[in-house]
């Protein structure tokens, strides 16, 4: 191969990269463009806080779960609530606990 064949391969290796590279930037770009803002996302503790607020009484656990899950489409484990209203409750932070496993808001 002479100097000028070889130049020319590695420019048609490189112009054929850079057309890849940029298929997928604009790929990227569409993907980017199409998909919806998302809202600023809610902490589980606000989610269960608007449960409560609607239901206007004390709610076991497993009922705050599938009220969560009903109204809001997330999914909690059961762990999770249940420690960060504990720790709430410990706290005097808006919550009271009324029963095992059972919460209200705290009166005002």
């Amino acid at each position: 191969m002479e100097k000028d064949d070889i130049r020319d391969v590695i420019l048609d290796a490189m112009i054929v990269s850079t057309e890849t590279q940029l298929k997928a930037l604009k790929k990227l770009r569409c993907a980017t463009e199409e998909e919806e803002p998302r809202d600023k996302s809610r902490s589980q503790i606000d989610i269960v806080f608007d449960i409560l607020y609607a239901a206007g009484e004390p709610l076991h656990i497993s009922q705050i779960i599938a009220d969560v899950q009903r109204k809001f489409g997330v999914k909690l484990e059961r762990e999770s609530p249940v420690s960060a209203l504990s720790k709430k409750v410990m706290k005097e932070d808006r919550f009271v606990r009324t029963g095992k496993n059972t919460f209200a808001l705290k009166a005002r």
